[in-house]
């Protein structure tokens, strides 16, 4: 079972697969996987694991658990000691319109580092598990439709020179000339929204990161992507 222990920021990431594969057949690649390295600096000596654990597959979604063990130093001292420390994610593989997506519930470095080994593990190479997109056209439809519940907007790919990004802040963007301007000017990248169905204060980019800062637990967080985010991406 994996654990749902509940935090006051949640984030994730969204990818998708460059095949529909049945999740029965994802489980069974992944199903049983483990990996141990032999570690060695001086007088430490660890056996780093990395395995996949509590997998369930029900309501055409497979969730599971990431476990990875890794080598922190600290000092102590004067001197360096190493300790091994185990990263956990959850992730979930979900059959959405004829695409198999992956929500990867960690920070984006994270999250991509765990794309590609799954990648590796179900195509046997990197690259066939890819970031999702989310147009920005489509984000600004989002945003438009919940004018009063956007508190946050950025905007890349701008055409004035030396200006790489620019931003808004406050509760009455839409309505200003300068949302407008800028809309003309650049491609809206990233929001930050109150969600009406949930009541949630989330964060959406348009690589499909998405955070939630209200307090939740990660069972929560996916049922948010899968309703609210998962019909944004291309």
């Amino acid at each position: 079972m994996v654990r749902e222990g509940k935090s006051m920021v949640l984030a994730g990431k969204v990818f998708k697969l460059s095949e529909q594969i049945p999740l029965s057949d994802i489980a069974s690649k992944m199903e049983n996987f483990r990996t141990e390295d032999a570690y060695e600096e001086g007088e430490y000596k660890f056996n780093l694991v990395t395995e996949i654990l509590h997998l369930t597959l029900r309501d055409a979604m497979l969730t599971g658990l990431y476990s990875h063990d890794y080598v922190t130093h600290i000092l102590h001292r004067g001197k360096m000691i190493s300790q091994p420390r185990t990263m956990e994610a959850m992730f979930c593989f979900a059959i959405n319109q004829d695409r198999c997506l992956l929500t990867v519930v960690e920070k984006k470095r994270i999250a991509n580092n765990i794309a590609n080994q799954m990648s590796r593990l179900i195509f046997g190479r990197v690259g066939d598990i890819a970031e999702a997109r989310i147009p920005p056209e489509t984000l600004r439809e989002f945003h438009v439709k919940n004018p009063e519940d956007t508190k946050i907007t950025f905007f890349d790919n701008v055409d004035i020179p030396n200006i790489d990004k620019l931003s808004l802040y406050g509760p009455d963007l839409v309505g200003t000339s300068l949302f407008e301007d800028y809309s003309k000017r650049g491609d809206l990248w990233y929001i930050v929204v109150r969600s009406r169905g949930y009541g949630y204060i989330v964060g959406i980019t348009r690589d499909a990161c998405i955070v939630i800062f209200n307090e939740t637990d990660k069972l929560k967080y996916l049922e948010y992507i899968t309703k609210e985010v998962y019909p944004l991406i291309l």
